[in-house]
């Protein structure tokens, strides 16, 4: 397992420096880029599958500890999946704009034909409610992932503090009942992560189909 670690921590490094050339990369190139975080982001989490597995192959006494090492890898490999995620719907909004502004500036315009005219003030309006819309949806999209970032930790808080509850509870020795009713209230608390995330997709959806 601490071969397996080192590793995926190695990785998790590499990952946040090829964040850091995202911003100088050219237009160019910019897709290699995210396309190799991409795969290297992927092979991380195939690996932290695997640590959580040899996580409770571990003798009780290293169990916790190994558990939180995988966790703290976990969520610094989620904030990196939700920069990049950012970055691309970034780099897609300014890409957009830029071709609309090259479509706006090859338009011909005319001052004899009235029938091939081209209304200029209509056309600036919506191209700004078009760029209010992008800043809105990047808005939207920034809560939605900070909200969606949370939901996550929690789970893992949850779920760590639920195994916690089952080593002690074992050691203990507490009744079957409980264990019942502590196994009961996890199921239920996952439910209701479910729900919350599905009501933020939800507003998130609504929102931005006003906005466009």
């Amino acid at each position: 397992m601490e071969a397996l670690y080192h590793q995926t921590n190695k990785q998790v490094h590499e990952v946040q420096s090829y964040m850091g050339r995202l911003e100088t990369t050219d237009k160019q190139s910019v897709h290699l880029v995210e396309n190799e975080i991409q795969a290297r982001i992927d092979r991380i989490f195939s690996n932290l599958e695997r640590l959580e597995i040899f996580c409770n192959k571990e003798p009780p006494s290293k169990r916790q500890n190994a558990k939180l090492r995988v966790d703290q890898l976990k969520y610094d490999i989620q904030h990196l999946q939700t920069a990049l995620r950012n970055f691309q719907h970034r780099r897609y909004t300014r890409e957009q704009q830029e071709r609309q502004r090259e479509e706006l500036l090859a338009q011909t315009f005319t001052t004899n034909d009235s029938d091939t005219t081209i209304p200029i003030d209509e056309t600036l309006q919506f191209n700004e409610s078009l760029q209010n819309a992008h800043r809105g949806m990047d808005d939207l999209l920034g809560s939605g992932n900070s909200i969606l970032q949370g939901l996550r930790d929690q789970r893992v808080t949850l779920k760590g503090t639920h195994k916690k509850i089952m080593d002690l509870a074992n050691m203990l020795g507490l009744s079957n009942t409980v264990m019942r009713l502590i196994e009961k209230r996890a199921f239920q608390d996952k439910y209701f992560m479910i729900g919350g995330m599905l009501v933020t997709c939800v507003v998130m959806f609504l929102v931005v189909q006003y906005l466009t």
